[in-house]
């Protein structure tokens, strides 16, 4: 049951219900100190330990004198670390202010504790999560370091605009087809040179489908006469209309993804790192960088956040590189959070989840995690299907053995194991090294060579020294 306080108190306290269930006795010795927080939209449930204080347990707003009050009566109450749940994004602001008042804030997933007894209100979540919290039965979720924060949020805002421009293509690449202009079957993309002078010229009024087809670049492979049979459409007033209005966002978006590149730039060269020397010399054909790529320069600041030239990995892109300083910044703070990578990849949901009870597998499936940099290693991996390299024949192997998406998740493991790798033994990429057959592996494909011989009616016999 909520009540939404005053608007001219910060603060008030709530009891539990009588005759409410009441909570569990927990061993509360691991984190004596601790607090549970309750976090709303409109306000925060605090719980103490009994005895702190002669309310344990308080309601503060959400404005930011509420904030300040809770975090004084945390202080007062000498309480060292607090547990609260992730919810929404309202959590933000609390944790970055207690955070910087010295309190050390878990940031637990809300189905690690939806197992409260009795009834489910604020005042039994908050008391709930303290007992827990100081009983040391929760995990802390992954939040990288403060001079990252700017960095992710930046890069998400990014991917999101890029988003809306895919989506203003599509509107564009709509119009042209309602007034039967095949332009993305004469160009490969109806956002290159080409095609945008052309859809210039149509909204300027030009109407000659040979004076059209002359704006085309030199590069282009589509012949002229193609392209005149194809600019012969029905020229309606309302498909001119959203297309011009389309184009105009489009080429707005373009330019605030310009500036949030820009932007992205500083706030990386202010990050503090030991690798300061030049990045080595990539070889012909690496470190190539999309159109939808961060535009500032990805791979220097890869290197300068970890010392280790990660372009010369098989499907390793900018795009890729963008995504994981963002989303784990730099060495010491990966290794800190991820000391193995074993960890790494289950922090992104890319390894198998397997679940045994009395010795039988119940379930081995990855599991549901929204995870940007899992979603960059499989689009990584994406683009290796006719790639010669040992990456591309893992992930042709592992999708002819388990299936596209599966196959695509396992090689995306891997590459993720490989990157790990590379940033904690500060060595460049080795094919032979990251692919060598472990005593496993060799056992494995020797039995499976012997199966295939003695179907066929051989022997195996090993080669002389």
């Amino acid at each position: 049951m909520k009540q939404k306080p005053s608007s001219g108190k910060a603060a008030s306290r709530r009891a539990p219900k009588k005759g409410a269930s009441p909570q569990p006795s927990i061993n509360t010795q691991t984190h004596p100190d601790a607090a549970g927080i309750d976090v709303g939209a409109e306000e925060f449930v605090v719980a103490v330990p009994p005895g702190r204080c002669e309310e344990p347990v308080r309601t503060y707003t959400t404005f930011t004198s509420g904030v300040h009050a809770l975090r004084e009566w945390l202080l007062e109450c000498g309480i060292k670390t607090a547990a609260m749940e992730s919810t929404g994004n309202y959590w933000i602001t609390l944790y970055d202010v207690l955070t910087e008042a010295g309190i050390e804030v878990y940031l637990v997933n809300a189905r690690h504790v939806k197992g409260v007894p009795g009834k489910k209100t604020d005042v039994c979540d908050a008391q709930w999560l303290q007992q827990l919290h100081a009983a040391g039965l929760l995990r802390k979720s992954f939040r990288p370091a403060l001079g990252i924060v700017p960095l992710r949020f930046l890069m998400r805002h990014r991917a999101e605009m890029v988003g809306d421009a895919a989506k203003q293509l599509q509107l564009m690449q709509k119009s042209l087809t309602e007034m039967n202009l095949k332009l993305q079957h004469v160009f490969s993309d109806i956002d290159g040179v080409s095609a945008q002078a052309i859809i210039d010229a149509i909204l300027a009024g030009e109407r000659d489908a040979k004076k059209l087809a002359a704006l085309r670049d030199k590069r282009c492979r589509s012949s002229p006469e193609d392209i005149i049979e194809a600019l012969r459409g029905d020229y309606r007033e309302e498909y001119l209309f959203v297309l011009g209005q389309s184009q105009r966002t489009y080429r707005q978006l373009r330019e605030a993804i310009a500036a949030c590149d820009e932007k992205l730039g500083e706030l990386a060269a202010r990050v503090e790192c030991e690798v300061s020397g030049p990045l080595p010399e990539a070889p012909k054909g690496q470190r190539h960088v999309g159109k939808n790529s961060p535009q500032f320069a990805v791979f220097e600041t890869a290197w300068r956040f970890y010392g280790v030239d990660l372009g010369g990995v098989p499907g390793i892109s900018s795009g890729l590189l963008g995504a994981l300083i963002s989303e784990v910044g730099t060495r010491e703070q990966l290794l800190a959070a991820f000391p193995t990578p074993e960890r790494f990849a289950s922090w992104m949901g890319l390894c198998p989840d397997n679940r045994i009870s009395g010795g039988k597998v119940l379930k081995a499936k990855t599991r549901k995690v929204q995870s940007r940099l899992a979603g960059a290693f499989r689009l990584g991996v994406f683009g290796l299907q006719r790639s010669q390299t040992q990456m591309g024949s893992y992930l042709r192997r592992m999708k002819g053995k388990m299936g596209k998406a599966e196959g695509t998740t396992a090689a995306a493991h891997k590459l993720a194991r490989i990157v790990h790798g590379m940033i904690k033994s500060q060595k460049p990429y080795d094919e032979k090294e990251a692919f060598k057959l472990t005593p496993q592996s060799e056992a494995r494909r020797r039995k499976a060579l012997e199966k295939q011989a003695a179907a066929l009616g051989f022997t195996l016999q090993p080669a002389a020294a």
